[in-house]
């Protein structure tokens, strides 16, 4: 997963690291060119230096193929422009935008920002269950939202379909606690197979669900 980050602060870099660990591919621009040229050397990924308010350097950052924007200046009014950009000029699938005051939250959403969040460190987080998860529709969050209670469809044509669940390797922390074909409602144990279409219900903590998604081969 691409993700062009505006803003190469305290919360731009500690984004850029969690997305590296989680083998995504982040990009980011910062407007202050010593802070810029820092952060390359210490990512070791693509840096632009400039304003990420303007289109030829949200087009230098590679916008165009990317699949979300995070804006997470110290500025709501950058932060705004930037995700509006991407959406309208670029057509980007998912915008973010971290609110330095919490008065402007309901603006921003109503400005057509996807998600805008003043916990900072809720982020990454948000993003990877908005763009890489999307398969994945939250039914409750557990444990303070440590874990959750998933539901996901499988595809059509479905490259598993008639596989055991034990030849599948779900990762530790998460289990399939239902499967729901048609009408049936299914218990699962290690022997069940399961089928295109089926309706899954995983119980797993949040920070493997990418995992999960890759297990079950849903890209």
């Amino acid at each position: 997963m691409k993700i062009v980050i505006v803003g190469g602060g305290k919360i731009g870099y500690y984004l850029a690291r969690t997305l590296i660990e989680h083998d995504h591919a982040p990009v980011l621009i910062e407007s202050n060119r010593e802070i810029a040229a820092h952060l390359a050397d210490e990512l070791d990924i693509p840096v632009v230096w400039g304003d990420g308010t303007l289109i030829e350097i949200l087009t230098a950052a590679g916008i165009e193929e990317a699949d979300a924007l995070v804006a997470v200046t110290g500025e709501d009014e950058q932060n705004l422009v930037a995700c509006q950009l991407a959406r309208m000029v670029f057509g980007t699938k998912r915008t973010v935008a971290k609110v330095n005051n919490p008065k402007n939250t309901a603006v921003m959403r109503q400005m057509g920002i996807d998600i805008a969040v003043s916990a900072t460190d809720s982020i990454a987080r948000l993003i990877e269950r908005e763009v890489d998860l999307a398969q994945f529709r939250q039914v409750i969050a557990l444990n303070q939202g440590e874990a959750s209670l998933n539901e996901v469809t499988l595809p059509e044509n479905y490259r598993y379909d008639g596989s055991k669940l034990s030849d599948i390797h779900l990762p530790d922390q998460s289990v399939i606690v239902s499967i729901q074909r048609g009408d049936e409602i299914i218990i699962p144990r290690g022997s069940t197979t399961i089928r295109s279409c089926d309706r899954l219900m995983i119980m797993a903590r949040n920070t493997v669900l990418h995992k999960v998604r890759e297990k079950l081969r849903l890209d």
